[in-house]
């Protein structure tokens, strides 16, 4: 039997799949414009992560989104622009950031927790790449 999901509820649900199809699509621009290998190899896990993620939330939308672009074609060139020493910790800032928002939704939905989760060890993740 599928859950009942209120109107607020979808709509974090929804902003929450938008952000994880958006960030795969970010990780592997990122993964082909980086120099380092152990970077690239990096975001491409996380693509793959954040796929899955993306997944969960269809599970409890039932709605298919396309990723958009705006992050996927911004963060490379931040890279480009700006230096991974400047902004690594601002991506490990958003992964933070989504943990925190995920939080919110583990009591309705426990299976968000895993993703809450790894949220935050894909921020510890980008950060360990500067070590």
């Amino acid at each position: 039997m599928k859950q009942k999901i209120s109107r607020k509820q979808r709509k974090h649900l929804l902003y929450a799949q938008q952000g994880e199809l958006d960030a795969v699509l970010m990780y592997e621009r990122l993964a082909k414009r980086v120099r380092h290998q152990r970077d690239a190899e990096a975001f491409r896990r996380l693509a793959a992560d954040e796929n899955r993620h993306a997944s969960v939330f269809f599970e409890l939308t039932g709605k298919t989104l396309k990723p958009r672009k705006t992050k996927a074609v911004f963060v490379p060139l931040l890279y480009t622009l700006i230096g991974r020493k400047k902004l690594y910790p601002i991506i490990a800032k958003n992964e933070y950031s989504a943990a925190e928002k995920y939080e919110g939704l583990i009591g309705a939905f426990p299976q968000v927790e895993r993703v809450k989760n790894d949220e935050t060890h894909h921020g510890d993740a980008v950060l360990s790449l500067l070590k």
